[in-house]
């Protein structure tokens, strides 16, 4: 029974799951967006939530607390650099899970974690440089409508010269 069990253990000690979790939300704040299980997805959403919210406070004890869980300089660097920016007005719900399907080997139900304000298929807004342009395709090729039209050839070559 799991009577006041409230965390999932993913079938590891502390340790291990603690290192999990670091190392799962270093690379979602370098990559913005990884795939990994159901389950871990939902435990790293609980563990890097919090995270986000301490960068928000751009101080020396925050920066102490974010590094202590995290252990890596580069992610607790462009955690504040990058990803505190974006979510500043933001009052909570960092991450998004996205459901994929079973996983082929052993038919683990797969998600994609990702940060929410970095998808720029859902933000209602477009930066400078993102916009496609849609160019019109015409149907002859490129060299032939600089070329003049030619003028029909007459059939019979010793008609045509009477």
């Amino acid at each position: 029974m799991r009577h006041g069990n409230k965390n999932n253990a993913l079938g590891r000690k502390k340790a291990h799951r603690d290192a999990l979790m670091s190392n799962m939300a270093i690379s979602l704040i370098e990559h913005k967006r990884i795939e990994t299980t159901l389950a871990k997805a939902r435990a790293l959403r609980i563990y890097v939530e919090p995270l986000i919210t301490k960068s928000k406070e751009d101080s020396t004890h925050s920066r102490r607390t974010v590094f202590s869980l995290l252990q890596n300089k580069e992610a607790t660097a462009a955690l504040f650099r990058d990803v505190a920016p974006k979510v500043a007005t933001r009052p909570g719900g960092y991450t998004r899970i996205i459901k994929l399907g079973n996983r082929t080997g052993d038919a683990a139900e797969m998600a994609m974690i990702e940060l929410v304000d970095f998808n720029t298929t859902y933000t209602k807004e477009k930066t400078a440089g993102t916009e496609v342009k849609k160019t019109r395709r015409s149907r002859r090729p490129a060299g032939e409508k600089a070329a003049a039209p030619k003028a029909p050839k007459a059939e019979g070559g010793e008609a045509a010269a009477e």
